[in-house]
């Protein structure tokens, strides 16, 4: 089952703690200026489909939307692109979503899959729209230790971006790390055939997942 919801997805990740942003399911512009309004200003809108993987292809994502006029044309503009490039593609309206607030952020991504011969495996990379271009990931079999968490950052080639590049601070690996078991034990725990947390947000500070998708 693919958990088509994004609320679905945000409860399974908050039951196991993993940040994520607030967010509504707007089946409408008029419903998507209410849900702005309870998240306040700015926000982000992602069309939402099932059947939409890469939104941001489909002209499907907008950020930083400051104000009601903003998000009513931006509820169009999204489902609107996203009906352009996938024409059979079910649109259920647009998800309205907190922006992160911060500095110095960077995108990774981890995920999961259950392999026929060797079972569940975890996978880290730099992460946004360039991760199937780059391809910089590492891999474990999962359940992993700390050592592992730790080994699967150091592997990538973009491993300099998170521990300071050009006088950016570091990301804080410990915070990384320990999403990185909190998933690794999340898939072994639960009946979870693929999983993909991309963009996950990070910085000195804080790991934020802003977009999530869950085959269980």
């Amino acid at each position: 089952m693919n958990l088509q919801d994004p609320a679905q997805t945000t409860r399974l990740l908050k039951k196991w703690k993993i940040p994520t942003p607030a967010l509504f399911h707007a089946k409408n512009a008029r419903e998507a200026v209410t849900y702005a309004k309870t998240l306040r200003f700015p926000v982000v809108l992602k069309v939402a489909s099932p059947d939409i993987i890469h939104k941001t292809d489909a002209e499907g994502v907008l950020l930083d939307l400051k104000n009601e006029q903003e998000v009513k044309d931006g509820f169009e503009q999204v489902t609107k692109g996203a009906r352009r490039h996938h024409p059979r593609a079910k649109i259920t309206g647009a998800i309205v979503q907190e922006q992160v607030k911060g500095t110095n952020f960077r995108e990774v991504v981890i995920g999961a899959i259950q392999d026929p011969q060797f079972g569940p495996v975890l996978m880290f990379g730099l992460g946004g729209i360039f991760v199937e271009v780059l391809k910089d990931v590492s891999f474990r079999l999962i359940p992993i230790e700390r050592e592992d968490a730790q080994a699967m950052i150091a592997e990538i080639k973009g491993n300099a971006l998170l521990t300071g590049f050009r006088g950016q601070k570091p990301v804080n690996l410990r915070v990384l790390e320990d999403l990185l078991l909190t998933v690794s034990k999340m898939v072994e725990k639960s009946n979870i055939k693929q999983l993909d947390l991309n963009p996950v947000l990070i910085n000195d500070k804080r790991a934020i997942c802003v977009d999530a998708r869950v085959l269980v």
